[in-house]
């Protein structure tokens, strides 16, 4: 067993463990479940790492030819109920961190009071509800995937946030709606020292409708976004001047308005499956304006259910600046402004677009127990690097690479 697998066996062990101990014939106020994903993936692009989050350090590809961190985590989530209105939950999870550990982290801690048996308020650490899949994103085994197509879902990162939201839910006869306000703020740290996202007053309005097979998702979040990342770039153009404050002023990610709009569809009957997302995001920064779209669907058969998906992301945005004008320059800056030029059209080109057809498919061996298998081919767009990080000196931007994961997941 690798030291990475090691790890993450430990992890389990310890959560497990806890799990046991709080198991009791008598009626308590407390439950306590747990869940989690072993998982290993192996990526053709050498010259870079997969990962499946902007706030792992490394993946899959150039630094592991087979990696477990990308999709591996195991969790433990505490419920409380106080009282008939009153209930408290605590959800840790042990996943690849920035730092590049496996130390636990504080998913969810959070107080919620049951005005009406259709109206609620939670106070504390809350999910971040942006996706159909929000509320169990990390719960591989309620996913039909591996993991949740990264066009759509890599559009908000944060998976939670530390504030407040507000419930409400109305029926019409077999059809419910709910509607869901929240506010808030995170800071979830970036990996290799680079600083933090930091979103501050973020609020959005949720509404969920159920009817029968059918369910329906419209969403609307809105923040203050700080990528601290972005800063000694932006610092670097002002020392340029006017032209340079003026270039750092329409990029930097400096408590700029960062908007969001997902709208989600699932017909779910039992036999067979079908979803789609869309997502359109306004960084009001270097990050752009995206839009990105997955079409899902699968047929169960027994226990095993083959799946397939085709997701796409596209730049609104300019994926390429003039920057700052060199010829004017001196010629002891001009290597600097260039330099500055080039490293900001890196960041626009990016994310320019990307398509991934995926196939798959789920084995449900045993009880509260799944195997999955999925093979994924990711085509860039010109210039872009995707979801791939620790780019090294041979890759090629716009280019296509494929992924071949494995995933055995698990609820108790």
């Amino acid at each position: 067993m690798t030291p990475r697998l090691n790890r993450l066996a430990l992890a389990v062990m310890t959560l497990y463990a806890g799990a046991v101990d709080a198991d009791d014939s008598t009626p308590s106020m407390f439950s306590l479940s747990s869940f989690g994903t072993v998982g290993i993936v192996h990526s053709s692009e050498k010259n870079a790492d997969f990962t499946s989050s902007i706030y792992k350090p490394n993946g899959a590809g150039h630094t592991r030819n087979w990696d477990a961190d990308v999709d591996s985590l195991v969790g433990a989530q505490l419920t409380a109920n106080f009282t008939s209105q009153l209930s408290a939950v605590v959800q840790v999870i042990s996943e690849q961190r920035y730092d590049d550990s496996y130390r636990p982290g504080l998913e969810w801690a959070n107080f919620k009071y049951q005005f009406t048996p259709d109206f609620s308020m939670r106070v504390g650490r809350t999910v971040q509800p942006a996706f159909l899949f929000s509320d169990s994103r990390k719960v591989g085994y309620t996913l039909p995937w591996v993991r949740p197509p990264g066009e759509v879902y890599s559009m908000v990162p944060v998976t939670s946030t530390d504030g407040m939201d507000l419930s409400y839910r109305l029926h019409f006869g077999d059809l419910t709606n709910t509607v869901q306000g929240n506010y808030g703020q995170s800071e979830p740290r970036l990996p290799h020292n680079t600083g933090k996202t930091l979103a501050r007053d973020s609020w959005g309005v949720s509404n969920l409708t159920e009817y029968g097979a059918l369910t329906t998702r419209v969403t609307y979040q809105q923040t203050r976004l700080t990528v601290e990342s972005f800063n000694p770039l932006f610092d670097s153009f002002r020392a340029f001047g006017e032209e340079g404050n003026a270039i750092a002023d329409r990029y930097d990610s400096n408590g700029k308005r960062f908007e969001f709009v997902g709208v989600g569809a699932i017909y779910d009957p039992g036999k067979w499956f079908a979803m789609g997302e869309w997502g359109r995001l306004d960084s009001h920064s270097v990050i752009g304006t995206l839009s990105a779209w997955y079409l899902s669907a699968g047929y169960r058969m027994d226990a095993f259910t083959p799946y397939v998906t085709y997701a796409r992301s596209r730049t609104l945005s300019e994926t390429s600046s003039a920057g700052l004008t060199t010829s004017a320059l001196p010629p002891d800056l001009v290597g600097a402004a260039t330099g500055l030029n080039g490293a900001l059209n890196t960041i626009l080109a990016s994310s320019s677009s990307q398509q991934t057809l995926s196939v798959g498919v789920r084995w449900d061996f045993t009880k509260n127990m799944d195997a999955k298998l999925q093979y994924d081919h990711t085509r860039l767009g010109s210039s872009a690097s995707g979801p791939l990080i620790n780019l090294q000196p041979g890759f090629e931007p716009g280019g296509t690479f494929s992924l071949l994961s494995l995933a055995v997941d698990f609820v108790f």
